[in-house]
């Protein structure tokens, strides 16, 4: 496997008004700032962890 292949691209496409202060903090810690704000990150268990949990406020490629 090269490296591109272990990288995922995280999308913040929602607002987090009115989501949980839990939601709100596992999208900083993926280091999402706003809306349309994207970052890539390793494809680990973890991530995809946090990835699931906030799955309806962001779209991923890989």
């Amino acid at each position: 496997m090269s490296r591109k292949e272990k990288r995922i691209k995280v999308t913040l496409i929602r607002s987090l008004i009115g989501t949980k202060k839990t939601h709100r903090a596992t999208v900083r810690g993926l280091g999402l700032r706003r809306i349309n704000s994207s970052v890539e990150l390793e494809n680990t268990p973890s991530v995809q962890g946090m990835i699931n949990k906030i799955c309806y406020l962001v779209k991923c490629d890989t």
